[in-house]
């Protein structure tokens, strides 16, 4: 990861990124039944369907939330690793009240996951 990564240029490098690809990427790692918890629905075949394009995500709060979700992903992978981005997701987080990041997202905690993905790449935990 270079010495200079910010979440500014993370959230400008993910608007490059279609949502089917980027959906991709969180599946990859997380699997569709996370992605699809993520994102706050129920269905766990829409992220596949996302991806084929058989499906349009037309909510805008999912959008937001599978964007902000690969935020995340592609931040954490790139400092520590796919392994430790997909434990990321699944853990408790004392910056978000020991909440999982998944949790969170899907509460539409954004700033709070902002937060947490900045501490955990910038390896600064005071919050």
């Amino acid at each position: 990861m270079p010495t200079n990564f910010t979440i500014a240029q993370n959230h400008r490098d993910s608007l490059k990124v279609d949502l089917p690809q980027a959906v991709r990427e969180l599946v990859d790692t997380l699997g569709p039944t996370l992605v699809a918890a993520a994102a706050g629905i129920k269905d766990r075949k829409a992220p596949g369907e996302w991806i084929a394009g058989t499906r349009v995500v037309r909510d805008a709060a999912v959008e937001r939330r599978l964007r902000l979700a690969h935020r995340a992903l592609t931040a954490i992978t790139a400092h520590d690793g796919p392994g430790v981005a997909r434990s990321w997701f699944l853990g408790g987080n004392p910056l978000l009240g020991e909440s999982t990041p998944i949790s969170a997202i899907r509460e539409d905690r954004d700033v709070e996951v902002v937060r947490a993905i900045d501490a955990q790449v910038n390896d600064d935990w005071t919050g």
